[in-house]
C-alpha cells in the first residue's frame, strides 16, 4: 500500500472509530455480554444452550469464557445469534491511527537524530535546539510518507 493510501486509510478508519473511542457505554458488562443479554431477556442458561445446541453447563462455560476473555468468536457468534443479537467485533485504537503513526515516527527520528547529534556536539558542531526540532519533525515526516511497515521495526 502507498503512503499515500495509507494516510487515507488511517483518516478513514479514524472517523469510523472516533464515536467508539470516547464512549465507554460498548465497555462489557462485569457479568460479560451473553449473560447481561440473557438475563434481560428472561432466558435461563438451559434455554440459551438449547438454542445455541449444547448443554446448560456449556452454556454457562461460554458466559464464564466471555467473563474471562477466553471465549472464541465463534462462540461468541453462536451465543448472540441464539440471543437474536448481531455480533459486533472492533479493535478501538485509544488515540486516533494518525497520532500512533505520527508519535512513532517521531520517536525514531529522534532516536536516528541523536547519534549524530552526539558525534557533532563532540566535534563542537552543535546544532541548536530550534534547528534540531525542526530536523526531527522533517525526517519523521519523511519516515511517515515512504516507511510503510519499517515504521513499526524493532531496532
Amino acid at each position: 500500500m502507498r503512503a499515500a493510501d495509507r494516510a487515507i486509510a488511517r483518516k478513514n478508519l479514524d472517523k469510523r472509530l472516533n464515536s467508539l473511542r470516547i464512549s465507554d457505554s460498548f465497555a462489557r458488562p462485569p457479568k460479560g455480554w451473553v449473560r447481561a443479554i440473557r438475563e434481560a431477556l428472561g432466558m435461563t442458561s438451559a434455554q440459551l444452550g438449547k438454542r445455541i445446541g449444547v448443554t446448560q453447563s456449556r452454556a454457562f462455560d461460554i458466559e464464564k469464557a466471555e467473563v474471562s476473555g477466553k471465549i472464541t468468536l465463534d462462540s461468541l457468534e453462536r451465543a448472540a445469534h441464539a440471543l437474536d443479537c448481531r455480533l459486533v467485533y472492533a479493535l478501538i485504537p485509544r488515540e486516533p491511527l494518525e497520532s500512533i503513526a505520527e508519535d512513532r515516527a517521531l520517536k525514531l527520528a529522534k532516536e536516528k537524530l541523536k547519534s549524530t547529534s552526539h558525534s557533532m556536539a563532540l566535534e563542537d558542531q552543535r546544532v541548536n535546539r530550534e534547528d534540531e526540532e525542526r530536523q526531527i519533525k522533517d525526517l519523521a515526516k519523511r519516515l511517515l510518507e515512504k516507511s510503510g511497515s519499517a515504521l513499526w521495526e524493532e531496532e
